[in-house]
């Protein structure tokens, strides 16, 4: 995918992102290689992870992340819409509970923190 490409799939995002995580790993089901990260852009529905690993489209991923404020952690599955080579990759969340979803949007200030 090009630069002007990847502009373009951000400007069609549902929500913003927001780089709000302080633990993140990534597994790419099947495997067991360790796969190195840096902080990515976070939505309730996927994230952009920016790494030098490559996946092809369509690859289902374990991810595990801490959220930075409340410490909260989510484990989920989640599918490769799109990539840039040698850049990262965009997933979408496919297997999220709805806890987590609604701590994501309490974390990047989409919706007030519950009780």
């Amino acid at each position: 995918m090009s630069v002007k490409e990847h502009k373009s799939n951000i400007a069609a995002r549902k929500e913003a992102r927001y780089p709000q995580l302080s633990e993140l790993s990534v597994a790419y089901e099947g495997f067991t290689e360790e796969i190195i990260l840096r902080p990515p852009d976070l939505s309730p529905h996927g994230m952009f992870i920016n790494t030098a690993k490559e996946f092809p489209e369509g690859a289902i991923l374990k991810l595990r992340f801490r959220m930075a404020r409340r410490g909260i952690l989510v484990q989920t599955r989640c599918e490769v819409r799109y990539r840039l080579s040698g850049v990262g990759i965009g997933v979408e969340f496919i297997d999220i509970s709805p806890d987590s979803v609604r701590a994501i949007e309490e974390e990047i200030g989409l919706r007030t923190i519950s009780k």
